[in-house]
């Protein structure tokens, strides 16, 4: 079979694997691919666009998660990765958009060493330093990281791991991880707006006549020493809120100093 030129790989690429790409950029795919061995048409990187100071929005190549996981795999030690684990879920307004992520992810790889043991890499990813927004002048999330805000985590969550488990694979952020991000802005303010917490569900008080009534059943307890003042607060606490006076009338069921309980 002939060998393919540069120029018809391009098209080809172009056409099926970065449609809409420019042309320069899939240039740019084909050396990284060449310089680093691997074959273009299993489309190991993705041209990402990213928000460079000065520059605009530049076109860079940058691996794939599927490019870690071949890499791993290929070194016949990889053995296996866990299910992502997710922290709480926190909903939230992020540059006046209402989403909902997980506060953290936790992913862990498996690497069979030379001498057979397993070791295990984990990697505990934050959903706030990890999403990337909708442009550089908003803490918005993207289209991507507010749809799939689980999915996008996990696997920044796994390309860390990865990172840990197989050093060889190489140190570079992967494309899930660095798309929509911006170049040399240094640290990104996010002012969180949380949804308010529920109101606490406010109790009915006492009732004054139900007080007095059961004021003397307390008082021969107390004196029994079948219970305390402070317990039989907290007891009534529970289900009924009390007033200033009714509190003081029950802590005056204390016995009197010399008097035995």
């Amino acid at each position: 079979m002939p060998a393919v030129s540069e120029e018809t790989l391009v098209q080809v690429l172009s056409g099926s694997l970065y449609p809409g790409a420019a042309h320069n950029s899939v240039v740019m795919v084909l050396a990284y691919c060449k310089a680093a061995q691997l074959d273009p048409m299993l489309k190991p990187v993705h041209i990402v666009p990213i928000f460079q100071k000065g520059r605009g929005m530049v076109d860079t190549v940058m691996p794939g998660i599927g490019l870690y996981r071949i890499q791993a795999a290929r070194t016949g030690q990889y053995a296996g990765i866990s299910e992502p684990e997710y922290g709480p879920p926190i909903t939230a307004t992020l540059g006046g958009v209402e989403v909902t992520y997980p506060e953290w992810c936790r992913v862990t790889v498996k690497r069979q060493m030379s001498n057979g043991l397993v070791a295990e890499y984990t990697a505990n990813e934050r959903w706030l330093e990890n999403y990337a927004t909708s442009s550089k002048d908003t803490a918005a999330p993207n289209a991507m990281w507010k749809k799939r805000s689980y999915a996008q985590l996990a696997k920044c969550a796994e390309a860390q791991a990865l990172r840990k488990a197989f050093p060889e694979v190489g140190s570079a952020p992967t494309a899930d991880e660095m798309e929509g991000k911006v170049f040399d802005e240094g640290p990104r303010e996010v002012h969180v707006q949380r949804q308010p917490e529920p109101a606490a569900e406010q109790l009915p008080p006492y009732p004054n006549d139900k007080f007095t009534e059961s004021l003397p059943t307390w008082r021969g307890m107390v004196e029994a020493g079948r219970s305390s003042p402070e317990h039989l607060i907290a007891k009534v606490s529970s289900k009924y809120s009390l007033t200033a006076e009714q509190i003081t009338a029950i802590n005056q069921l204390k016995p009197i100093e010399g008097e035995t309980a």
